[in-house]
């Protein structure tokens, strides 16, 4: 069941599961990933994947993967490689799709989307994103250089004004903090936590569940250049998420502001390097295969808001969603919403009145990190795997989208 209003979309599946995901550790940006292809990085968690589930690779009928930056000059052919250099056969095609912080949850969408059109029977979804590898660029240059007119910039800084209204990312957030009157040691506090239960869900082994180490290796393809991934000489192994660490609200309060407000580099989302990889199938396919599904795709809903409140998108595309369902909002019993930022975060909560205590309960952004493309796969991967933990029923993943939009997918343990 579809529909398309004004107020963004709905639609609803039936039949149609996520069979499992797999993550690499997010990792720093400019450090051990700083010259690994998003590429390589969206392989080896789909290599990953296929072997954890045992499910064959010739299975997948599409590839549909993301990478929001043009971060290596074979951008064009990501989920194409990602596919081949996975196992996935000659013959099926492979789809890239952008929907920015959105992409890892669009990816799972359209799968979805394929499935009900009896397109095929299982997907293979790949968000990957160097954040390091983001390039220094011009695009005035192809016809030459004008005198005191040569003119590269950072994409990875200026990715963040949005031109439409003349702000960057982070004043939507401070618009946010405005509105909602939140305060800077709110947002140093929500990031003290979310540090906090991060520690706490790495020390105990769950995000380990959901993470492939990585080491240097090579992906060969019959009849074909080989590819791999290197890491700097002295580093053997990455098994771990690298931005986690002990932090206290009184660190966090002594960082100047990134904004002239209330954020800063350290309650923002952590700039870090990543792949996530998810399996997207019918129940007739799981069923044949005999696979005990992650979790059911029960409904995705996207919606636009204004540019400049785009941190708060989350709130409406999440009641679009529960409407479309026909659901309250206290029977979802976790939410995994991006924390792009600190008082983005909040100004949702509150917008909501979301009970803190189902809110991204093994830390969020802040503390693992936003490698753009794979934050939405991964937040759909651990909510359902927290939902199974906890016995529980019902939870969403969602995420607020540059240029003003929000996506939200419930993910459902069928009783």
């Amino acid at each position: 069941m579809a529909t398309n209003t004004t107020g963004g979309f709905f639609i609803a599946y039936d039949d149609i599961y996520l069979l499992d995901g797999v993550r690499t550790p997010f990792v720093d940006y400019n450090s051990a990933l700083g010259l690994v292809s998003p590429t390589d990085l969206g392989i080896k968690a789909a290599r990953a994947l296929f072997e954890r589930t045992r499910i064959p690779a010739q299975d997948v009928g599409s590839v549909i993967a993301g990478s929001v930056a043009q971060a290596s000059f074979d951008a064009y052919m990501l989920p194409r490689h990602i596919g081949l250099y996975s196992g996935v056969p000659l013959d099926r095609p492979a789809l890239l799709v952008q929907r920015v912080c959105g992409t890892g949850m669009e990816a799972i969408s359209q799968a979805a989307d394929a499935i009900s059109l009896k397109k095929i029977q299982l997907g293979l979804c790949v968000g990957a994103e160097s954040m390091s590898r983001n390039p220094i660029a011009a695009y005035t240059h192809r016809g030459g250089f004008r005198l005191g007119q040569v003119e590269f910039k950072d994409f990875l800084w200026e990715a963040l004004l949005d031109p439409a209204p003349g702000i960057t990312m982070g004043q939507t957030a401070e618009n946010t903090a405005r509105k909602y009157k939140i305060t800077r040691e709110e947002v140093d506090r929500f990031a003290e936590l979310s540090f906090a239960r991060a520690l706490a869900a790495q020390t105990s082994c769950f995000l380990s569940g959901e993470i492939t180490p990585l080491v240097s290796e090579t992906f060969e393809l019959e009849g074909y250049n080989p590819r791999g991934i290197r890491l700097p000489s002295k580093i053997e192994s990455l098994a771990t998420d690298t931005h986690i660490r002990p932090t206290s609200c009184e660190v966090l309060s002594k960082i100047r502001p990134a904004f002239d407000g209330v954020q800063t580099g350290g309650n923002s989302s952590a700039i870090v390097d990543g792949a996530a990889a998810a399996l997207v199938g019918s129940g007739a396919y799981a069923k044949a295969r005999d696979v005990q599904p992650l979790a059911r795709v029960a409904a995705v809903a996207t919606v636009g808001v204004p540019p400049e409140i785009m941190s708060i998108a989350p709130a409406p595309a999440i009641r679009k969603l529960l409407d479309g369902v026909g659901l309250r909002l206290d029977a979802i019993d976790r939410f995994e919403i991006n924390e792009a930022f600190g008082a983005q975060i909040i100004g949702v909560e509150r917008e909501l009145g979301l009970d803190r205590n189902k809110l991204n309960v093994n830390g969020g952004a802040i503390a693992i990190g936003h490698p753009l493309a794979a934050t939405g796969i991964r937040l759909a991967v651990t909510v359902s795997r927290e939902l199974r933990r906890s016995n529980l029923r019902y939870g969403i993943a969602s995420a607020c989208i540059g240029g003003g939009q929000g996506i939200a997918v419930l993910l459902e343990i069928p009783r």
